[in-house]
């Protein structure tokens, strides 16, 4: 337990694999942070597109006087995407972004593990997959760790840093310090569904789902309820509206099977709504009706 910190392995270039919104804030994090950035996807105009994206949310970064033009630009190009996996070869850390899907990771991982070379550290963004499954689809698994960013990525200033029983020691220290770098708080845990973050607040979100389902209380008074009284940013209802429903349904229900808990099982209104397409402010109605954007 006294035994001396163990020292991270050096990190220069970044791969990030993945196009959608959580790629792109990601890569744009470790660009603006110094690191050389290749983003992958599919294809070569999703790369594109993805790195379009970073672009916008610079320019507005640039226009809200968080950062000069001349930082935006470098930032940028510190970017290159690509549509194929072998730009990897020379990266010191992969990570990945990809649809939260099991077979889909396990593949690219398997990927990882051909193209990235020798001692390069393999994260995986996962929300509520096994990291461990990630690892195994490896013949590195001691190399694999979890990085769990929180949308939007260059705004939240966390990361969940989910170690497996196979992760190295000299890993999960270079992913504390890359951490401290990227100027995000990083915060250790096991690896199980949830993590800590969704862990604690879903059940939480279920719950308020349960309240106006049994008319208990209305949404409205259970929202200003736990801003006024619980000191919460956001309401419950506001929260689901803003994560999206379906997403937050498919949160729960992998927390219902982990943890085999029947209070956890998803709140049937909240399936009710997902079933009829209002899924939150993404499709202008969820809990509450939104302006479109």
């Amino acid at each position: 337990a006294d035994a001396a910190p163990v020292a991270g392995r050096p990190v220069r270039a970044v791969g990030v694999a993945g196009s959608g919104t959580m790629a792109s804030g990601i890569a744009e994090v470790f660009a603006k942070a110094g690191y050389e950035v290749v983003l992958a996807a599919r294809s070569a105009e999703k790369a594109q597109t993805a790195k379009a994206r970073v672009g916008k949310s610079l320019a507005r970064s640039v226009d809200k006087g968080r950062m000069s033009a001349e930082d935006a630009a470098r930032a940028l190009e510190r970017i290159t995407p690509t549509g194929t996996y072998d730009d990897f070869a020379d990266v010191d850390l992969a990570v990945e972004a990809v649809a939260e899907d099991l077979e889909v990771k396990r593949q690219l991982f398997a990927t990882l593990d051909k193209v990235c070379k020798a001692g390069a550290v393999l994260a995986t963004t996962t929300s509520s997959l096994p990291v461990v499954a990630c690892a195994r689809a490896t013949s590195r698994p001691q190399d694999v760790i979890g990085m769990h960013f929180f949308n939007p990525a260059p705004a939240m200033k966390l990361v969940e840093v989910v170690r497996t029983v196979l992760t190295a020691d000299d890993v999960h220290a270079t992913v504390r310090e890359v951490c401290a770098k990227i100027r995000k708080h990083a915060v250790d845990c096991g690896d199980r569904a949830g993590f800590i973050v969704n862990a604690l607040l879903f059940p939480y979100l279920n719950n308020a789902v349960k309240m106006v389902q049994e008319h208990y209380a209305t949404l409205d008074d259970i929202d200003a309820a736990m801003k006024l009284g619980g000191g919460y940013p956001m309401g419950p209802f506001e929260l689901l509206d803003v994560v999206g429903l379906d997403v937050s349904l498919a949160i729960e229900k992998v927390l219902h099977r982990e943890f085999r808990d029947p209070g956890l099982a998803p709140a049937p209104l909240l399936e009710h709504l997902v079933a009829a397409g209002c899924l939150g402010r993404k499709t202008g109605r969820g809990f509450r009706e939104h302006a479109r954007r």
